[in-house]
């Protein structure tokens, strides 16, 4: 089941990439892009990464589109002709499908969400679970992981979280003002 919705989720974004990409009006663009970033944190909640999900749903469908709104209030919005980009150059196409390609090639070679035979399951967890305590001196091995062993992937996180609400208020202040 697990697979079937990581499959149909994936599909709905590939979709709904190619339709940001070939859309000339930049309103519909921003709206189909935060749907887009959207279906990634639906993506990452079912593929178990929630933090990874939240920073998603909070960076690229709030802060961004939010962003994007109010760029295209202040440049103005194209108005009249076609929805849709009708030159799409051969060689991007060739390019991004290539790309596509060499990439699907490595999913056979992934193992399954959840599966317990991963290498993740066999090796890191019984590490983390075994030393976070002595390795850390806190009782919650979830606060060690993130605050310890993941400490610069976590600062990353919180860094572009941070970075995002202060662009909104910089750009929603001068708004105000």
């Amino acid at each position: 089941m697990t697979d079937l919705l990581v499959g149909v989720l994936v599909g709905f974004l590939v979709v709904v990439a190619c339709v940001v990409a070939l859309l000339r009006d930049t309103l519909a663009a921003a709206v189909v892009f935060a749907a887009y970033s959207l279906g990634m944190a639906i993506l990452w909640v079912v593929l178990r990464a929630p933090d990874v999900a939240l920073t998603e749903a909070a960076v690229g469908a709030g802060v961004t589109t939010s962003l994007f709104l109010v760029a295209i209030v202040k440049t103005g919005r194209p108005v009249g002709g076609a929805s849709f980009v009708r030159d799409v150059r051969l060689r991007s196409l060739v390019g991004a499908g290539a790309v596509a390609l060499a990439l699907g090639l490595t999913i056979p070679a992934l193992p399954a969400a959840g599966d317990p035979s991963a290498p993740a399951f066999q090796r890191v967890s019984p590490y983390y679970l075994d030393r976070a305590v002595a390795d850390f001196g806190t009782e919650n091995v979830v606060t060690a992981v993130l605050a310890g062993y993941r400490a610069f992937d976590t600062f990353g996180e919180v860094t572009v979280v941070f970075a995002a609400g202060v662009a909104v208020l910089v750009v929603f202040r001068k708004e105000v003002l």
